[in-house]
C-alpha cells in the first residue's frame, strides 16, 4: 500500500494537523493552522484507497458506508487520538476527509476561551447555541463545557452525535453518549427518547432541520439544559436561522418560545496568531437578558448588536471587540483583525482609538 494510513494519522497528530484529505489518484493533503498543504506522498490508487477503507471503516458499518452516498463514522488509535471520518463521492469516486480529535478533552483555558463561557455550564435549563463555520472549534468548545459540568456537578448528561467525537470519562456525572445510525436513528428521535432517560443536560451535535430545532426547544422548555451547534456566523444570524427553520405562520410562536428558552449564543472563529504558530479563537458572546428576549419577541434583532458591542455588559462581547482586544494584546495582527471582521469600518475605528469600552478576558 502506497500510504500506511495508521502511520499517516499518527504523524498528523504529532504535527498538529486538523484534517486529512484522501482522494483517488491524488497525493494526500492535510490542513494545518487553517491552510491546506499537499503532502509529498505518492498519489493513492483505487486499490490503496480501498485498503485504507478496510482499515478505518468499522466492520459493523461497512454495508452502510459503501451503499450510501455519504457516511460519517469514527476511528480510534488507542492512546493517540480519535478520528471523525466523512466518506463521500466525487464524480462517482469515493473520497475521505478525516478530522483529528484529541483523546484528551481540552479545558476552557487550553482553548483560550473567555471565562464567561463557564457561566453557561452552570445553567439549569434553556438552550445555548455554539455557532461558527466548519472547523472553527465548536465541538471542542462544547466538549470543554460538558467536561466542566462533569467535573463540578452531579448530573446525567446525554450526548447525541454524528458520530461520537470526544469520549468522556464520568467524574461526578453519569454520561451517556449516543451515535446516530448505531444508537439512535436521528437527532429528533434521539432527543425525544432522551427526555425519557432522566437527563439534566442534552448535547445535540448539530441542529440541521426543523424537526431537530423543534425537539431541542421542547427539551429546553421542559427543564433541561440543551447545548447544540448551528452553522451560523453571529448571534443575529443564529436567531434568524433558528426562527427561519419554521413556516412564516408559525414564527411568532417560535419567537416567543425562543425568547423564553434561549440562554445565550457563542459564535467563534479561529484566526492566525502573530505571536507564534497556530490559531486563536475570537468569540462573540450573547447573553439572553430580559432586553434581548424582548428584542427577539419584537423581531428587532438589529438592536441586539448594539447591546452586544457595548463590551462586558452582562458578559457579552461582539466579534469586533474580541478581535480588537486580541490585536491590542499582540496575539493577532491588525491585518488579521480587519480580515476576520464582518464590519471592517467599525474595526478600523476601534484600531484608531474610537473604542473606549471595558476590557474583558481574551482567554
Amino acid at each position: 500500500m502506497a500510504v500506511n494510513i495508521v502511520g499517516l494519522l499518527k504523524s498528523a497528530v504529532q504535527k498538529g494537523v486538523s484534517d486529512i484529505h484522501l482522494k483517488i489518484n491524488e497525493s494526500p493533503a492535510v490542513r494545518k493552522d487553517g491552510k491546506i498543504i499537499r503532502t509529498q506522498l505518492p498519489p493513492l490508487s483505487e486499490e490503496d484507497f480501498f485498503e485504507i477503507l478496510e482499515t478505518v471503516v468499522p466492520t459493523s458499518y461497512r454495508n452502510k458506508a459503501f451503499d450510501n452516498y455519504d457516511a460519517d463514522f469514527s476511528y480510534d488509535i488507542p492512546e493517540i487520538a480519535r478520528f471523525r471520518i466523512n466518506l463521500s463521492r466525487e464524480l462517482g469516486k469515493m473520497f475521505m476527509v478525516i478530522r483529528v480529535i484529541s483523546i484528551k478533552i481540552p479545558t476552557r483555558e487550553e482553548l483560550h476561551l473567555p471565562k464567561s463561557i463557564e457561566k453557561f455550564s452552570t445553567l439549569k435549563n434553556g438552550i445555548v447555541l455554539v455557532t461558527g463555520a466548519t472547523g472553527c472549534g465548536k465541538s471542542s468548545t462544547l466538549a470543554a463545557m460538558i467536561n466542566h459540568i462533569n467535573n463540578t456537578q452531579e448530573k446525567h448528561i446525554i450526548t447525541i452525535e454524528d458520530p461520537v467525537e470526544y469520549l468522556f470519562t464520568p467524574s461526578k456525572c453519569i454520561i451517556t453518549q449516543r451515535q446516530l445510525g448505531i444508537d439512535t436513528p436521528s437527532f429528533p428521535e434521539g432527543i425525544k427518547y432522551a427526555l425519557r432517560q432522566d437527563p439534566d443536560v442534552i448535547l445535540v451535535g448539530e441542529i440541521r432541520d426543523i424537526e431537530t430545532m423543534s425537539a431541542a426547544l421542547k427539551a429546553s422548555e421542559t427543564g433541561h439544559l440543551v447545548l447544540a451547534t448551528l452553522h451560523t456566523n453571529d448571534a443575529i444570524q443564529t436567531i434568524n436561522r433558528a426562527i427561519g427553520f419554521f413556516e412564516p405562520k408559525d414564527r411568532d410562536y417560535i419567537r416567543k418560545q425562543l425568547a423564553e428558552n434561549l440562554r445565550g449564543t457563542i459564535s467563534q472563529r479561529l484566526v492566525p496568531r502573530a505571536d507564534r504558530a497556530g490559531r486563536f479563537p475570537a468569540c462573540e458572546i450573547l447573553v439572553a437578558t430580559p432586553t434581548v428576549k424582548d428584542f427577539i419577541m419584537k423581531d428587532s434583532l438589529e438592536q441586539i448588536y448594539d447591546l452586544v458591542k457595548r463590551g462586558n455588559f452582562d458578559d457579552m462581547v461582539s466579534l469586533n471587540i474580541s478581535l480588537f482586544h486580541l490585536y491590542k494584546a499582540g496575539i493577532i495582527t491588525k491585518e488579521t483583525a480587519l480580515q476576520a471582521s464582518d464590519n471592517k469600518i467599525e474595526m478600523q475605528q476601534y484600531i484608531r482609538g474610537v473604542y473606549h469600552g471595558a476590557s474583558f478576558d481574551v482567554m
